[in-house]
């Protein structure tokens, strides 16, 4: 069994920054990518960023120098910076890892950005 526990979401005013952090723990071994996804309300999820076992990223476009994905591989932990956050940002933010063939997701934390 996994579990993935997310943390840093919150409510911030246009313009400010928020840190996501996700631990991932249970049964794990060798993760291939670790990633944020987002859901705004009426919208459906949607990919924000995500980071492969080799380091390579990417990330929406809407988010593109200004959201920072890393990991933690000795930790099993994946960050989201998020700098410079615009109203449009507000969602349900949710981490996901992939092992192998199957995926897992966390409960979601909230961000809210002020306009």
């Amino acid at each position: 069994q996994v579990q993935l526990v997310e943390s840093g979401g919150g409510l911030v005013q246009a313009g400010g920054s928020l840190r996501l952090s996700c631990t991932a723990s249970g049964n794990i071994f060798s993760i291939n990518a670790m990633g944020w996804y987002r859901r705004a309300p009426g919208n459906q999820r949607e990919l924000v960023a995500i980071i492969r076992s080799n380091s390579l990223t990417n990330y929406a476009d809407s988010v593109k120098g200004r959201f920072t994905i890393s990991r933690d591989n000795a930790k099993n932990t994946v960050y989201l910076q998020m700098n410079s956050l615009k109203p449009e940002d507000t969602a349900v933010y949710y981490c996901s890892i992939l092992m192998g063939p199957f995926d897992y997701w966390g409960q979601g934390t909230q961000v809210t950005v002020s306009s």
